[in-house]
């Protein structure tokens, strides 16, 4: 019994049941939690961009054959865009079929938009495509790692670790110190888990508080599809991909379920990444290739956004009465494969990304946007949970593909996991 309460799974369940009676029944108490989930976030991505950089650079100049990164950046982003394909055409399929938004006939002129209307004014003077792509490049790297840009911390990584595997030797000094920064990085953030369960328990709270558990009965039908369409891309797609490598999909989720947990309270899929990493390694895969994948995957492998963005926008379309036919469906999954990249997995990102990409589809107006606002923090768990499942699979899989997964250390934790 010792054992159930000292783990870290057993207090995140019962911080998150403690978040939701509290926000049901106490809604002021509920909504004056909030300062535990932001302040959990906020420690989080504290670490985030130095540690996505210190294990690109030690990944990619830990390689014996620099030919060899870029073989697994090719096949990991031909990986990445496959799975977001598939995802964003399950979202497509099931979208079309359930059609929750037709029948609804909102008017737009009767939505109160006051509370996203600085999302709406932000999102007008967004840039194109092309911008976007420049925008990787950063203006000052000390800036990009201030604030946490990921993207353009991943591109910086990616040349400096290619240097260091030119300069050969001469990089160890510099390297050495990397990894004692990275393993002090690690044992923070394991400082930082012991708080899991208080900012799992504010942010549920402050969710069901705030919004109330009412507000599923409106938008609920929505929801209940996206749910379903993620379901289907876990269990039928993602389990397929992992049957096939011999890996079951059932005790691989057993065994990273504690940060499964904890992302469902947090909504946020960063909350673990430093664990999701640390695990995989446990679990037989090269931590080249770990350090190589997986923070690459959180901006490149969003499957749970790329499905979130393609049944909402579609969902809006047919809210208010304006359907797209199949070649504007077709053009909205081209221009997510874009607008998703890059996306921070945390908490509201999915919803500002919807808000970029509607201008540039050019369909939907982008005042649209207010009819999901309410409904989008119940659907940002299922989005996180989906992008940490898809990346954490990328990285069994691409170490398998590239050899460099033991697979009888895999089968070892994963019976041990089952097991218990």
């Amino acid at each position: 019994m010792k054992k159930l309460i000292k783990s870290l799974y057993f207090q995140v369940i019962i911080a998150i049941l403690i978040g939701i009676a509290l926000g049901h029944y106490y809604p002021n108490i509920g909504v004056s939690l909030k300062p535990f989930g932001d302040g959990f976030i906020r420690l989080i991505k504290m670490i985030i961009a130095p540690l996505i950089f210190c294990s690109i650079v030690l990944g990619i100049s830990g390689m014996e054959d620099v030919r060899k990164v870029g073989k697994i950046g090719i096949r990991s982003m031909m990986y990445f865009q496959c799975t977001t394909f598939v995802a964003m055409f399950i979202a497509l399929a099931v979208i079309n079929i359930a059609e929750p938004g037709v029948g609804m006939n909102i008017n737009l002129e009767n939505i109160d938009t006051s509370q996203v209307g600085t999302i709406i004014e932000n999102t007008k003077e967004q840039k194109g495509i092309t911008q976007f792509l420049l925008d990787i490049i950063p203006h000052n790297v000390i800036g990009s790692l201030a604030e946490g840009n990921i993207l353009q911390v991943l591109f910086f990584a990616v040349l400096i670790g290619f240097a260091f595997a030119r300069m050969g030797e001469k990089a160890e000094p510099v390297k050495i110190v990397l990894q004692s920064f990275l393993d002090g990085i690690f044992i923070v953030i394991k400082m930082i888990m012991k708080v899991a369960p208080l900012g799992a328990m504010g942010a549920i709270g402050f969710t069901v508080g705030r919004f109330g558990l009412e507000i599923l009965k409106s938008l609920g039908l929505m929801m209940f599809w996206f749910y379903m369409a993620c379901l289907i891309y876990i269990f039928v797609f993602i389990g397929l991909i992992l049957y096939r490598n011999k890996i079951s999909l059932w005790k691989f989720l057993g065994y990273i379920k504690d940060e499964l947990l904890i992302v469902l309270g947090t909504s946020s899929s960063e909350s673990v990444l430093p664990a999701i990493m640390e695990k995989l390694e446990k679990a037989g895969c090269s931590k080249s290739v770990v350090r190589l994948v997986i923070p690459t995957g959180y901006s490149f492998n969003l499957d749970g956004t790329a499905i979130y963005l393609t049944m909402a926008a579609i969902f809006l379309a047919q809210a208010i009465n304006q359907p797209m036919d199949l070649g504007d469906q077709l053009f909205l999954l081209l221009v997510l494969t874009f607008t998703s990249n890059g996306a921070a997995g945390v908490t509201g990102s999915g919803f500002i990304i919807l808000a970029a990409t509607l201008p540039v589809v050019g369909h939907i107006p982008v005042e649209s946007i207010a009819i999901v606002f309410g409904i989008d923090r119940f659907m940002s768990e299922a989005r996180a949970l989906t992008n940490i499942i898809g990346n954490a699979t990328a990285g069994l899989v691409l170490s398998k593909w590239e050899n460099e997964l033991d697979m009888n250390q895999l089968e070892r934790v994963l019976n041990e996991k089952d097991a218990a």
